[in-house]
């Protein structure tokens, strides 16, 4: 996984609600295990017609909205659970999803495969919305340290678990964690040997 610390990027505006994982990745492609080409499939059915031609009004289509932020809205990533679902919002360059709630399991996937999830109030995202309605080129600063993601003037924190969050900006999944901490692994378990 890539680290993040600090994502500066416009963004990719999709201000629906209750997105679930059957539209990020239709069923019928869950069948490969390799994470690499399911950004083909993000959002497939909303991108391509039935002759797998572009839908020229889907965000994904329009020239004038790229970046490495993708903006949705409430409850994104509900449904059934499938890490394809982050497989192909990664594999498509996406490295942040911005909303005002994502469900449970779907954050969860995301973390763990170190795609950075920011939920924000209802407020900031209709501004946020909103600006790059005005201007597509509006750039969002998400600065994982400090827990905050700010466009133009206006800004906000958001929480984060402290594992995934060390996880996510030193690009480690759970077995790199491990590998990384291996001495003080391995000083515990002299110690306990000791002890007995």
């Amino acid at each position: 996984m890539e680290s993040l610390k600090v994502l500066k990027s416009t963004c990719v505006p999709l201000p629906i609600e209750n997105i679930d994982t059957d539209q990020i990745v239709p069923a019928r492609y869950l069948k490969a295990t390799d994470r690499d080409g399911f950004g083909e499939k993000l959002f497939y059915d909303w991108r391509f017609d039935e002759s797998g031609n572009p839908i020229k009004s889907f965000v994904l289509n329009k020239s004038e909205y790229s970046g490495k932020i993708l903006v949705v809205g409430n409850n994104f990533g509900c449904g059934s659970s499938r890490e394809h679902a982050v497989w192909a919002i990664y594999d498509y360059g996406f490295r942040a999803v911005i909303s005002s709630f994502f469900a449970d399991i779907f954050r969860n996937n995301a973390l763990n495969n170190g795609l950075l999830v920011v939920q924000v109030s209802k407020g900031f995202l209709k501004k946020l919305f909103d600006a790059i309605e005005k201007d597509p080129k509006t750039e969002v600063v998400i600065d994982l340290e400090n827990q905050n993601v700010k466009f133009q003037d206006v800004s906000e924190t958001f929480e984060i678990n402290p594992y995934k969050k060390l996880c996510i900006m030193n690009g480690y999944d759970d077995v790199d964690y491990l590998l990384s901490i291996q001495d003080k692994i391995e000083e515990f378990e002299k110690k306990r040997k000791e002890a007995y």
